[in-house]
């Protein structure tokens, strides 16, 4: 666990003195429209430095916290259960030193191998995932890991009720109708929230925040942008709300930083990394 020569903006500590993680999965193989993905941790990295450390938002600094940057994961593109591994054993380390893992992706389904690792040390873990999409389905053209799949293989790990999505405008209807069923799914924006935070309590709780969740006029920069989001605001909201959970993973993925050449999209995923950091 040695520190990144090149880390995100506040990030410089010492893995043994830190109590958050943050690593970058820089994996897409998987991505069924426009990948990328695999540039975000390393173009967020570099772009955070185009922000303070401080949250006027908040009143907090990231120089008043301790965050230890290891760098980006060696993921294997020609195979995806060996990708998904690999983040997996490097969460589980952090979680087992009583820290917490914060990943950088990537497409969605590097989730996947985080939640594993959460499941590992919190067998009762909740799941919040920000989302246009509903990542329910059972297979993508013949595959079971995609990113299109990564809520339903989570949902295989946690159980009923134990997934509340929010955002959500985009999918199938079978994945809306498995949603009703076995999950809490909140479509268009995070009403619900205040809910699904009483209904979680005290429990452990894995936070998933997909970037195209944003309205696509909000943050172009991402591989499968969807219309009708929600706005930076309102999103900035909805994490500050969630900091009195019991966060123990979570993750910002679905950056692809080539697709919004203007640097507004990465600009915005600094901030948002930032807030994260600072609220969990």
């Amino acid at each position: 666990m040695n520190k990144n020569v090149h880390t995100f903006i506040g990030c410089e500590s010492e893995y043994s003195d830190s109590k958050i993680v943050i690593f970058g999965a820089p994996f897409d193989s998987t991505t069924s429209y426009r990948p990328g993905t695999r540039f975000a941790s390393a173009a967020i990295r570099s772009e955070s430095f185009s922000i303070e450390t401080y949250s006027p938002y908040i009143d907090k600094d990231l120089t008043e916290i301790k965050v230890f940057d290891g760098g980006d994961l060696e993921l294997c593109f020609g195979n995806t259960q060996k990708a998904l591994d690999g983040i997996e054993e490097y969460a589980h380390r952090i979680l087992k030193d009583k820290k917490i893992p914060v990943m950088i992706g990537g497409e969605h389904l590097v989730t996947l191998g985080a939640v594993r690792a959460a499941v590992k040390e919190c067998p009762n873990l909740n799941i919040i995932h920000f989302d246009a999409h509903t990542d329910l389905r059972e297979e993508y053209l013949g595959e079971t890991l995609s990113h299109a799949t990564v809520m339903r293989r989570c949902w295989e790990l946690v159980g009923d009720k134990r997934i509340f999505q929010f955002g959500i405008r985009s999918g199938e209807r079978h994945e809306f109708e498995f949603a009703k069923k076995h999950l809490y799914i909140n479509k268009f924006d995070f009403s619900g929230l205040s809910e699904a935070i009483a209904i979680i309590g005290d429990n452990p709780v894995y936070l998933s925040i997909d970037l195209d969740v944003l309205d696509s006029s909000v943050l172009p920069g991402t591989g499968t942008p969807d219309a009708g989001g929600v706005t930076f605001k309102e999103l900035m909201k909805a994490i500050t709300d969630l900091s009195a959970l019991n966060i123990v993973s979570a993750d910002i993925n679905e950056l692809s930083p080539v697709y919004d050449r203007s640097g507004a999209s990465t600009s915005l995923a600094c901030k948002l990394v930032r807030e994260l950091l600072l609220q969990i």
